[in-house]
């Protein structure tokens, strides 16, 4: 039987032995098996394994890359295996690990440890003044959070945060709640990620989401791919991205760092990828320097602008506004300053602009790494300048593809978990159901934590997700978080969020994707929406982890009885036995989901329409797509300095980590590692194999430290480094955020390297 770590594992002595250059293949089947039955035994991984991603089965917990219309038998990646198993496991945390494990000695612990406990089974409950969790009744619970909310003296004294692993149909439900309860405090981890997309998107063309399809990526003759590892963080794009390249499409990738799944790719699915050499996906690569991304882009645009038939002047006359303006900034960009802000060759970018010109259909594919800078706004409008120039949005095999993170997390933000909800949806909601929605805007995810430090929120809900470690700024966040009269978190399992806590606590179990949820004497299911729209059922099939779980749906529905008593007119008792009945009120409410309990039963679901994508319709201010001109900007780290982006691991997935390696990066054993370009470390004065404290410097004079990371010369671009978060979130400044969207700027925190300890010996802890 799986058994969790009986200790702590170290992690602050990590081995490295150098970048990878292809990725998947036998290594990802044997990784992926291997773990599935550490944690969940072999009969148990067939069954589970078997039904991710299928019509029938259950969407996978982890990302939110689309399935094709026909799914192969065995339709998930390495990491989707993770984290299935990761949910699935048959560990479980049961009351009596508590009488074990005071609070003190859990906060003590690495998130690693924490996760590989097992499933929490219990309501649990941590009293003001208590040392440790004790387990109460789903009764007792629900009332001590329902009390804790009718005392607040507004509702805006409670924030109702969401991850985006949470259904459709809880997410609506929970939202709803929240609007009928008064606030629209509604932050998600949206607002630490792909803001900045939605931000921009919803200026230019008028919609937050991507206007594109997965057989757009097949049929596309260039896509590019910048800020994006596709090769861990969505490893079934790089199906698509071979498909792709099969029918002639060619690549350009954009990142500091040479990415193995971007460079080849042995698809597990082939006997070419298996035995075979795999399919070498990137044919440019431009080794960008952190945050120069519009740079280059409004490069490209000037190229074009001046380029021979460069542009599509129809598409242009007809659906666009703001060209002149654009037109006059696009050609004052200089080479000059394009090249320092990018560090890229001239010959480079005038390769790349080669590649433009010949694709009749571009796709534009974008991740956290350009979504996590001040400037990110910006840069994502200027990618929507190029393919505006081209005619590229509404037409087959060309558009813009934010890849978003959580499987669900774009269909949170389609249901209504918005701290800035537009009108036309609260004035849906209140001819639907007979209460007057908070037209004021709420909080977001960086402005709940100020408020929570302030003293202004005195509730803290969490729907799913782990705030505390995903969040920037860790030590004022974990304070912040010290400071609420109540912490309640919704999970599946422990993490480092349940360990800080407010003056009383609370832990709430709840069902995970892969178990059958039985609510009024039937099988339910939920629906998701991927990355690309489309919006299809999820069936669990395994027995709960105990049998006193209640779904996510069930907790609000319960929660919100108490709450709002009599004064609600809301069928919550009859959302809670039937979740077509909330799927019907969805379709009264959100448009694109009419008929929505009928479409959704066909397999493979349904696409959202897309103005921009299905009629060249832009539902912006002007009516037309918005060309943009902001001013080019880019971060510049000084002399002794580098630019810090945050990463993830190849074992992990946000904050959930799933092992202690980074295989394609060659780092094994740990994760307190900096990657450094050898140039830099050398002028520097930092020895491959020694040791450094990551100090970053704000502009307000404060610092923040991560102590005892190994330096390991790696091939970044220059004057750039990279770490793994959460460990390195207590370097982002809570104020450092994203013009407009608000975003932490994960991705360009300036840093210095203090050396300690010596060379090839870990610094004691």
């Amino acid at each position: 039987m799986p058994q969790p770590p009986s200790g702590d594992p170290v992690q602050d002595a990590p081995r490295t032995s150098g970048p990878q250059d292809s990725a998947a293949g036998l290594p990802a089947i044997a990784r992926s098996l291997d773990m599935a039955r550490r944690e969940m035994g072999v009969r148990r991984t067939a069954l589970t394994l078997l039904n991710v991603n299928q019509h029938g089965g259950f969407d996978c917990p982890g990302c939110a890359w689309p399935e094709p219309d026909k799914p192969h038998t065995a339709e998930f990646c390495e990491n989707g295996a993770k984290a299935v198993a990761e949910e699935a496991t048959v560990l479980r945390v049961r009351p009596e690990f508590f009488d074990r494990h005071p609070l003190d000695d859990l906060a003590g612990r690495s998130g690693y440890w924490l996760g590989k406990q097992g499933r929490l089974t219990t309501p649990m409950y941590l009293a003001e003044g208590d040392d440790r969790y004790r387990p109460v009744s789903w009764e007792r619970a629900l009332e001590l959070v329902a009390d804790e909310l009718r005392a607040l003296d507004s509702p805006d004294e409670a924030v109702f945060y969401t991850s985006g692993r949470t259904s459709n149909e809880a997410a609506f439900l929970y939202q709803l709640f929240a609007r009928e309860f008064g606030t629209n405090n509604l932050p998600d981890c949206s607002n630490m990620c792909h803001e900045s997309s939605g931000s921009a998107l919803g200026e230019t063309i008028g919609v937050g989401k991507g206007s594109v399809s997965l057989n757009d990526l097949h049929q596309a003759d260039l896509i590019i791919v910048a800020g994006q590892n596709p090769g861990t963080n969505h490893p079934r794009m790089l199906t698509a991205l071979e498909r792709a390249k099969q029918a002639g499409a060619r690549i350009i990738t954009v990142n500091p760092l040479p990415e193995a799944g971007l460079r080849r790719f042995k698809n597990p699915q082939t006997p070419r990828g298996l035995a075979g050499p795999g399919t070498e996906l990137t044919d440019l690569f431009l080794q960008i320097r952190l945050g120069g991304d519009q740079a280059l882009f409004r490069m490209l645009n000037k190229l074009v602008l001046e380029a021979d038939q460069g542009t599509d002047d129809a598409f242009i006359a007809e659906h666009t506004h703001g060209f002149e303006e654009f037109t006059q900034a696009a050609r004052a960009a200089e080479w000059e300053s394009t090249l320092r802000a990018t560090g890229l060759e001239r010959e480079e970018i005038e390769a790349a602009l080669s590649m433009v010109l010949g694709s009749r259909r571009t796709v534009v594919c974008w991740a956290m790494g350009l979504t996590q800078h001040k400037h990110s706004v910006p840069t994502i409008r200027e990618i929507v300048n190029l393919l505006l120039l081209r005619g590229d949005i509404g037409k087959p095999g060309a558009g813009v593809c934010p890849v978003r993170g959580h499987s669900n997390v774009q269909g949170d933000r389609t249901m209504g978990i918005f701290e800035r909800p537009d009108a036309a949806f609260l004035d849906a909601l209140e001819r639907e159901f007979g209460f007057a929605p908070p037209r004021e805007h709420g909080l977001d995810t960086v402005r709940s934590i100020r408020a929570l430090r302030d003293g202004d929120v005195k509730v803290f809900f969490a729907m799913g997700g782990n705030f505390v470690a995903a969040s920037p700024d860790t030590a004022v966040t974990e304070d912040a978080m010290r400071r609420a009269a109540l912490t309640v978190h919704v999970s599946t399992k422990l993490n480092r969020s349940h360990c800080v806590t407010g003056a009383r606590a609370l832990i709430l179990p709840t069902l995970g994707r892969t178990e059958r949820d039985v609510r009024g004497g039937r099988e339910q299911f939920v629906t998701v929406e991927d990355s690309m729209g489309m919006v299809h059922a999820s069936r669990g099939r395994l027995a709960p982890a105990d049998p006193g779980l209640l779904s996510e749906s069930a907790i609000v529905c319960r929660l919100a009885r108490l709450v709002l008593g009599e004064d609600s007119a809301t069928p919550w008792e009859e959302f809670e036995r039937d979740y077509g009945l909330i799927r019907d009120r969805v379709a009264r409410v959100v448009p694109g989901f009419e008929d929505f309990n009928t479409r959704v039963a066909e397999p493979g679901g349904f696409a959202l329409p897309h103005a921009p994508r299905d009629e060249r319709r832009f539902p912006t201010a002007t009516g037309k797509a918005n060309f943009t001109a902001a001013p080019v900007e880019f971060p510049e780290a000084g002399p002794g300095r580098l630019l810090l982006q945050t990463l993830r691991s190849h074992d992990q997935y946000n904050t959930t980590i799933y092992g202690l390696d980074d295989r394609y990066r060659g780092v094994r054993g740990g994760r307190r590692v900096v990657l450094v370009n050898p140039g830099d470390a050398a002028e520097l004065g930092l020895a491959d194999g020694s040791y450094a404290d990551l100090v970053s410097e704000w502009r307000d004079g404060s610092e923040r430290r991560a102590p005892g990371f190994l330096v390991t010369h790696y091939p970044t671009a220059r004057g750039c480094a990279a770490a793994y978060y959460p460990e390195t979130n207590v370097l982002v400044p809570l104020d450092s955020t994203a013009d407009v969207s608000n975003t932490p700027t994960s991705k360009s925190v300036v840093i210095r390297l203090e050396p300690v300890g010596s060379a090839g010996s870990a610094p004691s802890s």
